[in-house]
């Protein structure tokens, strides 16, 4: 074997061109029938993934032969890009079947400005993003990687493993490995691409250009490039299906415009023990405020917050670096790659809402209340059993500052990586790598339209030198009253990344069993740190900020020192082929809850014949704590959940919950009342935990790979996974507990029960978040499971327009996946197991999780013209709360099969010249539902994609299904 190195290989890094690809748009049809088994794996693989025959696949080190694998890969090239139309590597991505989309563009609320990779749904920690074969930057504590930060236009293709893969790559390769290769510039490359919708909004635009050259008579090489891409807004009000709130409940017309009970006009709640007689409190302890100082008996008014929020996130992205080599010796050479990301995303949300117990000094607002109302306030603390005549009441305050406009949120984060290494031949068997890489990201985060607590309280209950504020009405804040009271809120991020890596690989000299080559082998070093600090101001840390999530700052770090290994035993009799595989690696952290650990891999291939290959592989793998994990400072949230002592439902299939409920602050009379906990956002509090340890995953695959020479252009592969991640870190969610106590533990003294006492203000409903519960501990176990189906066919067709020969290429295309299961057991052992596969829910399955998944297409080659149709589709899905009926109180049980179809075109008008063009949801496909109005008409009908408070946002899942609608798309490039 030469010991000359093709640098674009070695450049482009550890890749993958395997059974499993995602066939090529431009492949040419080749009869496999007069090639040899290498000549066809080598045809599989573009050129520069080859040295000398030999290859480096993702999820392994080890050069070899054969494009195959033991682990199933899915492969999307770089084609699919282009006839997508996409620009944010994202939304290629979230339309594979093995991902279920983590955060998006469409991510508001909740959302923090980033795209992330949730691979089989286990989690966006759980799955490893590497660039070239190598680990990339990551965002926060919470060490997730942000695929904004990846240049697009670069990419040759996405490698997607499944599997464990810790044993090559260390931590955090639970569910799988996604490897983004970027592609060499030869030359100067320049291009661009717009995308508007039908609506006319949601403009995105993005240039880039690259220049790529050779220098010191090919011994060494560069490339640098950079992108500019911006995309603006649209409002959830820009949307006939998102712009109302929906819930209600009625029944036969569980859709309704609904919204939140803070008003902007204000509500008053009183829950003291003074005379209500003759009051408009007597009814049901609430006013609201119609005209400016004179309130009225609440009836059931809802504020509409949906036209205000985001319903596709702004964003604004400078991107710029370059990489380049130097073989310095005979077979030697440096090489570096330089990444640097400017990053400015937003989100927004209607005006602050100000809800809490606040004490009001009734000389301080008597300016602002008519008599008559002012009378009623003096009646109540006149007749209080404590307090009475000391000139102030306790009231529940509701009130939403639209004066102060929209609450944004602005996150720009600044995130740059370098890496520099060398590489070589040891000798004729023998070559060396190393490099070491340091990455930092920076984010600065701007909060506007926040409240002060403290100022608002001063400005009622008369703190001398504090500005009376009027929130007795609707806009009767004064801008010196909103001066007073708002507050500019600022987080700060700081994450970096550190890793030395050393390998040797090669093979033991010729010797090789059969007729196969010789045994392949690497072995090496690394070591990593990581480090990330979360630092809030001052008025958030404090929790004293109303509008966004306030929290303690984080600051930790930790590292590992490793030892890896794989080997390749290829064995060949004739035309059978057998390839074992194995890997190891030993990890020894610095953190003392984990300590050492140790992760393995082996795995098999039997091909009886080239056409039929069948392979397994089993992995250990293992995913240390992240910083948010373990050193997360408190802080408040407000998930989505439902207040078990508020629904019907489920007190009455769960006896003693109701007893329960009593015991924990709901009066009796209100047990089972849905409005007792108008909001479904309730308050509760989460922290780190120092003592975590490690997560482990087992996970087997198995499967077959056919290529039958007898049709040419065709391969196809079925394989089946299986991964289980057990002691799986994981906070006691709300949801969670509040089924472990209410539903299983029911005992008032358990200390999850415990969380819950105190927390609840005089009707029942929780205003205050709950002491920290287990924080996040090493206690839950979850997995999935399933079969994943890629079909591709490559034919001529006898039809041509546009070229001599008279026929085109045809490229067939299916890349789908069934979900036999995918569980969530909260606390191993002792609660129920959730099952999520054809489920979705804001309870405990999030993001939507279809048995069946798939995206196709079809592309027609006709010369210099491409036409493209891919068909995407999910199956249907069920709400994952049984304890609701959602079909009858304010929602839809169930999501119906969702099709999609793309139509796009690429011409090459030159050699140099080529464009693109296309329209995405071609039949407009919008979430859409019956939605009554109060006097039970209907004001639209189509399908149901819409939900009511079972939705993640916008009235759907904005991020599984298109909110966009039709949506056209032309891009150009240029090469020179």
């Amino acid at each position: 074997m030469s010991n000359r190195f093709n640098k674009a290989a070695l450049l482009a890094g550890t890749v993958m061109a395997g059974a499993m690809m995602t066939a090529p748009v431009h492949a040419q049809v080749v009869d496999d029938n007069d090639l040899t088994d290498q000549e066809v794996a080598l045809q599989a693989a573009p050129d520069e993934r080859i040295e000398d025959n030999f290859i480096v696949v993702t999820g392994s080190r080890i050069q070899r032969s054969t494009t195959a694998t033991a682990a199933p890969i899915a492969v999307v090239n770089d084609e699919e890009f282009k006839l997508s139309g996409t620009v944010n590597v994202e939304n290629v991505i979230n339309t594979l079947p093995q991902v279920v989309p983590g955060t998006t563009a469409f991510s508001n609320n909740p959302g923090n400005g980033t795209a992330t990779l949730n691979l089989r749904g286990l989690g966006t920690n759980r799955n490893l993003v590497l660039v070239n074969g190598r680990r990339w930057m990551f965002f926060d504590t919470t060490q997730v990687v942000d695929l904004n930060t990846i240049p697009s236009f670069l990419i040759d293709s996405v490698d997607v493993v499944t599997g464990g893969a810790s044993a090559v790559y260390g931590s955090d390769a639970i569910a799988g490995v996604t490897n983004f290769r970027l592609r060499n510039i030869e030359g100067v490359e320049l291009g661009g691409q717009y995308s508007l919708t039908e609506e006319g909004d949601g403009a995105r635009y993005e240039v880039h250009g690259a220049i790529g050259t050779s220098f010191d008579d090919g011994r060494g090489s560069a490339t640098v490039f950079a992108e500019y891409y911006s995309r603006d807004p649209i409002f959830q009000g820009q949307r006939g299906f998102s712009n109302f709130a929906l819930g209600g409940e009625t029944s036969g017309a569980p859709l309704q415009q609904f919204g939140s009970s803070t008003l902007p006009s204000g509500v008053i709640r009183y829950f003291g023990d003074g005379d209500t007689t003759g009051t408009e409190f007597d009814a049901n302890g609430a006013v609201v405020f119609d005209v400016p100082g004179d309130f009225r008996q609440r009836r059931g008014d809802l504020y509409n917050y949906a036209p205000a929020n985001y319903l596709l996130i702004p964003q604004e992205r400078y991107l710029m670096g370059g990489y380049a080599d130097y073989e310095f010796s005979d077979g030697h050479e440096f090489y570096t790659e330089v990444t640097f990301v400017n990053n400015r995303v937003a989100t927004e949300l209607a005006a602050t809402p100000v809800t809490g117990d606040f004490i009001v000094d009734l000389a301080t607002v008597r300016p602002f209340l008519s008599a008559a109302d002012f009378a009623q306030l003096q009646q109540l603390e006149a007749t209080e059993s404590t307090g009475a005549g000391d000139g102030q009441v306790e009231l529940f305050l509701q009130r939403r500052t639209v004066e102060t406009g929209s609450r944004n949120s602005l996150d720009e984060r600044n995130a740059f990586r370098v890496l520099g290494g060398a590489r070589g031949a040891i000798n004729d068997y023998l070559n060396y790598d190393a490099y070491y890489m340091y990455a930092r990201t920076r984010n600065a985060n701007v909060q506007e339209g926040n409240i002060s607590r403290s100022a608002f309280q001063a400005g009622l209950d008369g703190t001398p030198g504090a500005t009376p504020i009027n929130i007795f009405g609707p806009g009767t804040l004064t801008q010196p009253q909103l001066d007073a009271i708002s507050i500019l809120a600022q987080n700060g991020d700081i994450s970096t990344l550190e890793v030395a890596n050393a390998a040797i690989s090669g093979t033991a000299g010729d010797f090789g069993i059969g007729t196969a080559e010789a045994i392949g082998f690497a072995v090496g070093v690394e070591y990593r740190r990581v480090a990330s600090q979360f630092i809030p101001d001052t008025a958030l840390s404090s929790g004293d900020v109303i509008g966004f999530n306030a929290g303690d700052a984080t600051e930790g770090s930790y590292d590992v020192r490793e030892v890896f290994g794989e080997i390749n035993v290829p064995i060949e009799f004739g035309s059978a082929r057998i390839d074992i595989t194995g890997a190891a690696r030993y990890s020894d952290y610095s953190l003392e809850a984990v300590g050492d650990a140790f992760t393995y891999a082996g795995g098999i291939e039997f091909a009886p014949i080239p056409d039929v290959t069948f392979r397994a592989q089993y992995q250990r793998a293992i995913r240390a704590p992240n910083i948010g994990e373990l050193f997360a400072g408190q802080a408040i949230g407000f998930p989505a959940a439902t207040d078990p002592c508020a629904s019907a439902a489920f007190i009455a299939a769960n006896p003693g919950a109701r007893e329960l409920c009593i015991a924990t602050g709901v009066p009796a009379g209100s047990v089972g009342d849905s409005s007792i906990q108008l909001n479904t956002q309730i308050p509760a509090l989460f922290g780190g935990n120092p003592d975590l340890q490690e997560e482990t995953s087992d996970s087997f695959t198995a499967g077959v790979v056919l290529q039958p020479r007898f049709i040419p252009g065709l391969i196809v592969t079925a394989d089946y996974f299986d991964i289980e991640v057990e002691d799986a870190i994981s906070p006691i969610g709300l949801g969670t507990a509040f089924d472990l106590c209410f539903a299983q533990i029911q005992d008032i003294n358990d200390p999850i029960c415990q969380a819950f006492v105190g927390i609840r203000n005089g009707i029942g409903a929780i205003t205050t978040a709950n002491p920290p519960l287990v924080s996040t501990a090493n206690i839950a176990t979850l997995g999935t499971s399933g079969v994943d189906l890629e079909v591709s066919y490559t034919t001529a067709v006898p039809f041509s327009l546009l070229t001599d020969t008279g026929e085109q290429d045809l490229n067939l295309s299916f890349l789908g996946t069934w979900t036999e299961s995918s569980f969530f057991e909260p606390i191993a052992g002792q609660g129920d197991v959730i099952e999520c596969a054809g489920r979705f829910g804001t309870v405990n399955c999030g993001n939507p999780t279809p048995e069946y998944k798939w995206t196709s297409r079809a592309s027609f080659i006709d010369g210099p013209l491409t036409t493209s149709v891919r068909w995407r589709h999910l199956s249907s899905v069920q709400d994952d709360n049984d304890d609701v009926d959602f079909a009858e109180f304010n929602g839809s049980e169930e999501i119906d099969s969702y099709d999609l179809i793309d139509l796009s075109f690429a011409f090459d008008v030159t050699e140099q010249f080529s464009i693109a063009m296309g329209v995405n949801n071609l039949f407009d496909t919008l979430p859409d539902t019956p939605i009554f109005n109060a006097a039970g008409e209907v004001i639209n009908d189509t399908n149901s994609l819409l939900l009511g408070d079972n939705q993640e946002q916008a009235n759907t899942y904005a991020g599984v299904y298109d909110v966009l609608g039709r949506d056209f798309f032309v891009s150009a490039a240029f090469k020179f």
